[in-house]
């Protein structure tokens, strides 16, 4: 995993921008998301010292499954890959397990109350008002958390900021 670069750090400030003021009372890091139809819940928290990951968030589905989540920004073209993690083993993961625990992986982009799309900003600025996840209800419906011993209702790709923890 390599390090941030200035341009990708130019990039994220950049992003951040775009956060509405009435979203600016909270930081990304502390808001809670809600999908319209209330199948899951985002709740970000503080990364600490990852030296490559920007954000960090848990996806509940149900109530009782867990999705760990990550943000890193990629070089070539800047932009917040998120990660969506089911059960991965703990300890000194290898890039092929965390394949195999992977559930949903994409650009997180944001949209403003009225309608301008953006990229999901680093933690220390305010949260956008809405989170797009592509594909994530079809991702989710495919994966190995679905099912009877899982979640068996899928989410909507957007999700609406509902509080601030």
């Amino acid at each position: 995993m390599r390090k941030m670069t200035s341009l990708t750090l130019a990039c994220a400030t950049f992003a951040s921008l775009a956060a509405t003021p009435a979203a600016a009372d909270c930081a990304i890091e502390r808001a809670i998301y809600e999908d319209m139809e209330g199948a899951a819940r985002i709740e970000f928290f503080a990364t600490g010292t990852a030296a490559t990951v920007t954000n960090s968030f848990r996806m509940l589905l149900n109530d009782t499954i867990v999705l760990d989540g990550i943000v890193q920004w990629t070089d070539e073209v800047p932009r917040p890959n998120g990660k969506l993690m089911y059960q991965c083993p703990d300890g000194d993961v290898t890039g092929p397990e965390y394949e195999i625990c992977t559930v949903w992986q994409g650009v997180i982009y944001t949209a403003d109350e009225t309608g301008n799309i953006g990229l999901l900003p680093a933690e220390g600025v305010g949260a956008p008002a809405k989170l797009i996840f592509p594909d994530l209800g079809h991702a989710l419906r495919m994966s190995s958390a679905y099912g009877a011993t899982g979640f068996t209702k899928t989410p909507w790709d957007v999700f609406q900021q509902k509080g601030c923890q």
